[in-house]
């Protein structure tokens, strides 16, 4: 008996994430078709001329522009920003540096250092706990 191995294959959607890119930014070709694992890999291992483009100027997914200002999609959310932008909006946010960009940085770095905090403290919990055993 010979087992064939199927094809896996994912939406559009679904590797423009994987990619980090805006899919409505994508060429049609790449929206009305599916992609394989073997097709994504090979995206990533050679990005064509499009994807390399897509990456350094964009439009950039929710995701990105978050991660490029510092801050979480909800924080973009709160401050108004709902859809994709380019790498040329997104430092020009960086200069005006609004208020709720000052705002939610602040939060999100304090985010960052309490789940450091937890994270500490869970190992030397764990580092007593592993002592208590010996």
């Amino acid at each position: 008996m010979t087992s064939h191995q199927s094809t896996q294959t994912m939406k559009p959607a679904t590797a423009a994430k994987k990619l980090g890119v805006y899919l409505e930014a994508t060429p049609a070709e790449f929206q009305e078709g599916v992609v394989s694992r073997t097709e994504l890999n090979a995206l990533q291992a050679e990005p064509p001329a499009w994807l390399v483009e897509l990456r350094r100027n964009g439009p950039h997914p929710r995701p990105v522009v978050a991660s490029k200002l510092g801050v979480s999609i909800a924080g973009l959310a709160r401050g108004g920003i709902t859809e994709a932008l380019t790498t040329e909006q997104i430092e020009a946010l960086k200069q005006d540096n609004p208020e709720w960009l000052q705002k939610e940085r602040a939060t999100q770095a304090e985010v960052r250092k309490e789940a450091v905090r937890i994270k500490e403290k869970r190992a030397e919990k764990a580092d007593k706990d592993a002592q208590k055993r010996s």
